[in-house]
């Protein structure tokens, strides 16, 4: 979860990721925002998201995008 967080910390800096829970609802997060994350999660985690990962559901929190990234982890 540290790394993840330092992902979206580097992304939008002046976000209260543990805290927040509509990232996409209340458009905090931009679409570049958002390929961004994707690009770094796939790299970081050695994951690829498919289009059916990229919801609204999956990237509304930092809880929410662990919670995916441990699915397609397997974890």
């Amino acid at each position: 979860m540290e790394e993840l967080m330092e992902i979206l910390e580097d992304i939008c800096p002046d976000v209260d990721f543990e805290n927040e829970t509509a990232l996409v609802d209340d458009k905090i997060f931009s679409s570049f925002d958002i390929l961004s994350i994707v690009s770094e999660i796939s790299e970081t985690f050695g994951i690829k998201l498919t289009p059916a990962e990229i919801i609204p559901e999956n990237f509304n929190s930092a809880q929410a995008l662990w919670n995916m990234i441990q699915r397609m982890r397997g974890e």
